[in-house]
């Protein structure tokens, strides 16, 4: 799919910088391409009956483009893979402080609730939503695909 399908819209990140009360991190996806395309690609292949993939099924996941050397104008493409065949969903620019900020408030969401995710991302088609996950894994990765951890957002007791 091409990555001028989607367009990215995330909220619920500021309260981090401003030591404002905290609120679960939220990224909505919006798909501007066939919709056809997009169930193929969310479609859980294991189920085979047009369900749509679960969230435990679903990884997502941000790889550097270029060295961010703290340029959060730095490139980089997030990508949603389906954990079951290793394929990816989608993938979509973005640029590093985005994804980072974001990461920085989940993580800091996730140390002040009791929630069943520290981010929520949904997917819609053309405005509509048609799928929403609520995850705390966010693997950041280098240029070089090297997994940096410091900036990634790994739940404790996960091995890698």
């Amino acid at each position: 799919m091409r990555r001028d399908y989607f367009e990215l819209d995330v909220q619920n990140v500021d309260w981090v910088g401003e030591d404002g009360e905290p609120k679960k991190p939220f990224v909505r996806i919006d798909f501007h391409g066939p919709e056809r395309l997009l169930r193929e690609q969310l479609a859980d292949v294991d189920e085979g009956d047009g369900e749509l993939l679960e969230a435990e099924n679903v990884d997502v996941s941000f790889r550097l483009l270029e060295t961010h050397d703290n340029d959060p104008d730095a490139e980089g493409v997030v990508s949603v893979t389906n954990r079951l065949t290793g394929d990816f969903v989608f993938e979509l620019n973005a640029t590093a402080g985005d994804v980072l900020q974001f990461i920085r408030a989940a993580r800091e969401y996730g140390r002040s609730a009791d929630s069943d995710g520290q981010y929520r991302i949904e997917i819609d088609f053309e405005g509509s939503p048609l799928v929403e996950y609520e995850k705390d894994t966010f693997l950041v990765y280098d240029a070089d695909g090297n997994l940096l951890r410091r900036e990634s957002l790994i739940p404790s007791g996960i091995e890698l």
